[in-house]
């Protein structure tokens, strides 16, 4: 493509070290389709024909079902998929297919591709996230009595709905989404016509390309449209997020399903067994998950040191931006369709859990609270019911076996009768009615709540 100005071919090796068609073939779609728009736009300012137009429209789709097909032969020596199928163009209709690059550079070009392609992925990694939520409803929905602790520091903290713990992870799920709608409105930005950096002076209708497209915005600086990569940042640490609340969710299954836990059971098919011990059933969907969020920080962080050292305009560093793009994006679609099949069939241990929400010093907290209302200082009830908890400890005791006089003992505010009301799990979880709180009448409404707003999503 440069031999004008070249005398000797570019060394076997040079080729194999900057070739990027092993892993840019992908963008072969969004090639052709930004192709296409490119064509009618040149048709438009009469650079091509309209017979020019018809052979290269004829030519990419016939190009397009022969990848689709695998009989397309992608070529080492012609760099990139770019120069691959504007090639084969030439080679299948001549004169026409080598008009085709007239006014655009691969700098507009592979930005223009790769701004179809993650336009295209957001939407793509958007359905699996409503799944994944959808996935979580039905596990939360199914389970909706079940009562767990809830843990800080991985101590035994308050009761909480099994449900109310799920619901959590709708919330950051939700925001991930809406963090992809708003790198959606970043990436939808159309570049082509930018040229190498400084444009053309053959001036093509760029908003006839934008709407043949779907773009909703036209990038306003040459230099900028070539040499931004920010959507592919953005789009990374998107997805790295996107790993970070995966991750979390592991950690829980993982524990949960563990026989320390015994919370719940995950199916046959979402486990695995030991190649030793035969009694071995392991959550190794959950612990790939969490090992694979890793990666998803390795390649934003990839990208970033690629990225931050750049003189304006292109350079061929940048090229390094595909394959952690299309690794992260790769990963995060599969992790979210594994998770979604494995805890729409997940199944809760209602005993299990029910016996670890059981531990009457779940609701110390509770004590404390209705000394408050009794009118304590909130200091000092929460000592009181400190040196209550010491005193159980050391006599072997539980909050419900004290006696009258015991509780009296710490407290002249304690009413016996009206505490162990207090002590009883079902009364301790309607009392907490608070907005976001895990009373069961909360618990149903969110439930609602989220399966309407799954059922009609804003959309991207």
């Amino acid at each position: 493509m440069w031999k004008g100005r070249f005398q000797t071919e570019t060394s076997n090796l040079v080729q194999r070290y900057g070739e990027s068609v092993s892993f840019d073939w992908r963008l072969y779609p969004y090639d052709i389709q930004g192709s296409i728009a490119h064509a009618t736009a040149l048709e438009a300012a009469g650079i091509l024909t309209k017979a020019d137009l018809r052979a290269i429209k004829r030519g990419l789709q016939e190009i397009h079902a022969e990848i689709e097909s695998g009989q397309f032969k992608f070529r080492v020596s012609l760099e990139d998929v770019h120069m691959n199928i504007e090639a084969a163009l030439t080679e299948k209709i001549g004169p026409a297919g080598a008009k085709l690059h007239t006014a655009r550079s691969r700098n507009d070009q592979v930005a223009l591709d790769a701004r179809l392609y993650c336009r295209a992925e957001v939407q793509a990694i958007h359905r699996r996230l409503l799944a994944l939520m959808e996935a979580l409803l039905i596990c939360a929905e199914n389970h909706a009595d079940a009562v767990i602790p809830g843990y800080t520091h991985l101590q035994r903290g308050q009761p909480v709905l099994f449900a109310h713990h799920l619901l959590a992870y709708l919330e950051m799920l939700d925001r991930d989404r809406d963090r992809l709608r708003d790198c959606h409105r970043r990436i939808n930005v159309m570049p082509l016509g930018s040229g190498a950096l400084a444009g053309s002076t053959i001036v093509l209708d760029r908003k006839l390309v934008a709407d043949q497209l779907g773009f909703a915005a036209i990038s306003q600086n040459s230099m900028d449209a070539v040499s931004d990569r920010d959507f592919v940042a953005e789009l990374l640490f998107v997805l790295a997020l996107v790993g970070t609340h995966l991750s979390r969710l592991s950690e829980d299954v993982i524990l949960w399903a563990s026989a320390e836990f015994g919370f719940i059971e995950l199916s046959d098919a979402h486990t695995t067994g030991s190649s030793l011990m035969p009694q071995k059933k392991n959550p190794d969907v959950a612990e790939l998950t969490r090992g694979k969020t890793g990666r998803l920080y390795g390649n934003l962080l990839s990208l970033l040191t690629t990225l931050k050292g750049l003189p304006m305009t292109y350079n061929r560093d940048m090229q390094e931006d595909k394959e952690p793009l299309f690794d992260s994006i790769d990963t995060v679609k599969l992790a979210l369709e594994v998770f979604a099949e494995m805890m729409a069939v997940a199944r809760v241990r209602p005993d299990r859990a029910r016996e670890a929400a059981s531990d009457p010093f779940l609701l110390a907290t509770d004590l404390a609270d209705y000394l408050v209302v009794e009118g304590v200082p909130f200091r000092t009830a929460h000592e009181i019911v400190g040196k209550l908890t010491a005193y159980c400890l050391e006599t072997g005791k539980d909050f419900p076996n004290l006696t009258d006089e015991e509780w009296r003992a710490h407290s002249e505010a304690f009413d016996p009768v009206a505490v162990r009301k207090v002590l009883k799990l079902e009364n301790a979880l309607k009392a907490r009615k608070g907005t976001g709180a895990p009373a069961p009448a909360n618990v149903t409404r969110q439930i609602g709540r989220w399966w309407r707003h799954i059922k009609n999503p804003p959309a991207l």
